[in-house]
């Protein structure tokens, strides 16, 4: 691919550019290519060979892989950091907006420059919740773009009517996706039904919690989810992998024609289908959709919650499960994690071009494969702006072996040269 020149393409995510000129220099791009790569007004700028841009304010990625910056589909802010908590979990909402805001930086600091969590609605939180969310999201705003999907209980018989009234408020108040456990409710088809048309009815996006256990099910909602105009994503459907394999290859083509996103968890299971009927394993079978097309995006459920008590939010943990537990090439499993992953978000795609937006993650390695097996070392950008770094020093005792075979640290500098490490 040659060097991309500087292009001026139209904005259309209603974000006020960044006046900022940056160029991360001497990066290595998953092609192999050591590059300069110029930022300005959000966007990448430039593309060139090493050496070959003007600076600006020069950031120097020299031994760093530059990639397209992760998104995480599936969060679940408001129950995250609960796992140590006595007793029930406080939904009071600045309780509800200090947990969103920090696990939202938590997973910034990972990489992901996009979250979407699901945020329960209705019974005795009513919209208390969500409110606490979408505050943190303006409060947030520069450091990475957050959006909620509102999760009712019910939405069928008696107890579904003021579910159905909370649902339509979540969307006007600001939710992006509506969604919620199908399985929890007394009828899930007419819990799906009833998604599909507020979604139909508001042009809002669909992201449900289903096992995939249930093959009529999921026959019933691909038929109706297939005439959707907006995204459709479901998820973990770890029940699809407890399927008989003609079963679950049916299902796999039905939700490819349909269009529909299964969003796997390949950490553990996330703590909103803790009522299910049965335990599922936490990840769908990947390869088996993958083969009949179904787009797969990868997420991290639940951060230290009663689901995942030690839960990281980590999207390479993510794609580094997909390679290692579930057959995926490592360029497969970062794509699950970011391509993917923001495709099915309605994000706009983001490449290592000229005029694509400036969402990147450098992470100190050399390839793909590395980067996910030792993802140490990382800074992440955001709309054209390094927002988090993360660094880390590998030191060894002094010993013959060690100055010998010249072992590598994450970081290595002069000053680090001439410092004497740990005895030990």
């Amino acid at each position: 691919m040659p060097d991309s020149q500087p292009q001026q393409p139209p904005r259309n995510d209603g974000a006020a550019p960044d006046a900022t000129v940056l160029l991360l220099s001497g990066a290595r791009l998953a092609d192999g290519r050591a590059v300069d790569v110029r930022l300005s007004g959000g966007r990448v700028d430039a593309v060139g060979t090493a050496g070959s841009l003007a600076p600006g304010a020069r950031v120097d990625l020299s031994g760093y892989l530059l990639l397209p910056a992760p998104a995480e589909p599936h969060g679940h802010t408001d129950t995250a950091l609960t796992a140590e908590v006595d007793g029930p979990v406080a939904y009071a909402p600045e309780d509800v907006q200090r947990r969103t805001t920090e696990a939202a930086l938590l997973q910034l600091g990972h990489g992901a420059t996009a979250l979407r969590t699901h945020v329960r609605i209705g019974d005795v939180l009513g919209l208390g919740a969500l409110e606490a969310v979408l505050l943190a999201r303006r409060t947030l705003g520069g450091l990475i773009d957050l959006s909620a999907v509102a999760m009712p209980h019910a939405l069928t018989g008696v107890a579904g009517a003021d579910g159905l009234a909370m649902l339509r408020d979540a969307v006007k108040m600001g939710a992006s996706a509506i969604g919620g456990c199908p399985d929890l409710d007394p009828d899930p088809t007419g819990y799906v039904e009833a998604v599909l048309a507020i979604a139909a009815e508001h042009g809002c996006a669909v992201d449900l919690h289903l096992d995939g256990d249930d093959p009529a099910l999921l026959a019933r909602f691909a038929a109706m989810a297939g005439g959707l105009r907006t995204s459709v994503m479901l998820g973990p459907c770890g029940g699809l992998a407890q399927l008989p394999r003609q079963l679950a290859l049916r299902a796999a083509d039905q939700l490819a024609a349909a269009g529909i996103t299964v969003g796997c968890l390949p950490q553990a299971e996330c703590g909103a289908l803790e009522e299910r009927r049965a335990p599922v394993s936490p990840c769908a079978p990947v390869r088996l959709l993958r083969a009949a097309g179904v787009r797969i995006a990868a997420g991290s459920g639940a951060l230290r919650d009663t689901a995942n008590p030690v839960g990281r939010g980590d999207p390479l943990e993510a794609a580094f499960l997909l390679a290692s537990r579930e057959g995926l090439t490592p360029k497969e499993a970062y794509e699950a994690v970011s391509s993917q992953a923001r495709a099915a978000m309605g994000l706009p795609e983001v490449r290592v071009e000229a005029g694509f937006p400036a969402e990147l993650l450098a992470v100190r390695g050399e390839s793909l494969a590395g980067m996910l097996s030792l993802a140490y070392s990382r800074v992440v950008v955001h709309r054209g702006r390094i927002v988090a770094r993360t660094s880390a020093v590998r030191e060894y005792c002094d010993s013959a072996a060690v100055v010998a075979l010249d072992l590598p640290r994450q970081s290595r500098t002069a000053q680090d040269d001439n410092r004497q490490p740990p005895r030990g």
